[in-house]
């Protein structure tokens, strides 16, 4: 078997409304995506890390930030995500790739790993990795690449912000669970992706209150434990968000 070239794709643009430039938010010195960066680059198992922007002007800020902190980038369409997903896939000879979402500062690597592990072990046969159950924000999908080449070609719409439905709902894919997930990140009760004010604040107080950039997961999930009054910075948000993701979902087929 031909060796797998996994990579974890960081999907980030400027053009937010809610929350205005969010990926260029500084916190202690460093942005909002430079500190995504840093937790993406502890995966021990990714053969490359690349930043999928869009072509927009705007977008040029993030690239140089790419490149400033050593990880490739590359530049697709603005609104569909799939295609630039396929875009990098296809110039970096990508075989399976892991999403990590602007949003979610703190993404962790372990699961990444274990991402990339469960692929290996199924003798790459899963087409589509996800998990219901761990702390949002902790984890996104893993993806086949043929998988994604298939599904660039049964839709019929390049919005695909919500994109996982195309892999779930039609019936043409395996799709898996994420296994063996330590214990500590299954919880539905704590909130880690930027999308309001009151989001920024929490990743905000729990930056500063570690100072620099070598905590871990169970490390915030211990600190939010015994400090309450943090984990309801934002938490009150998430049936919002939740709400308004499902209101974006739509399945168009050729």
């Amino acid at each position: 078997m031909s060796k797998l070239n996994k990579a974890v794709f960081i999907t980030v643009r400027t053009g937010s409304k809610r929350l205005p430039n969010k990926a260029l938010i500084e916190i202690k010195n460093k942005t909002t995506i430079e500190h995504l960066i840093q937790r993406v680059k502890k995966s021990k198992l990714a053969d490359k890390i690349i930043l999928c922007t869009t072509e927009l002007p705007e977008d040029d800020i993030l690239c140089e930030i790419a490149e400033r902190n050593g990880i490739l980038f590359f530049r697709g369409s603005t609104s569909d995500k799939l295609e630039r997903w396929r875009g990098s896939c296809n110039k970096f000879d990508i075989d399976f790739f892991v999403t990590a979402d602007g949003d979610d500062l703190f993404c962790e690597p372990e699961l990444i790993d274990l991402a990339f592990n469960q692929y290996e072990e199924s003798s790459r046969q899963i087409d589509f990795l996800k998990s219901d159950d761990v702390i949002c924000g902790a984890f996104t999908y893993g993806i086949k690449t043929e998988a994604l080449d298939r599904v660039c070609e049964v839709k019929d719409t390049d919005d695909t912000e919500m994109m996982w439905v195309y892999f779930t709902e039609t019936g043409l894919f395996n799709v898996q669970e994420l296994s063996n997930i330590p214990e500590i990140y299954l919880r539905d009760d704590i909130r880690m992706t930027l999308d309001y004010e009151d989001d920024l604040k929490f990743f905000t107080n729990i930056i500063e209150h570690f100072g620099d950039d070598k905590f871990t997961l169970k490390n915030i999930v211990k600190y939010l434990d015994n400090n309450d009054e943090v984990r309801y910075i934002n938490y009150y948000l998430h049936e919002q968000w939740s709400n308004n993701q499902k209101n974006k979902i739509k399945l168009v087929l050729k």
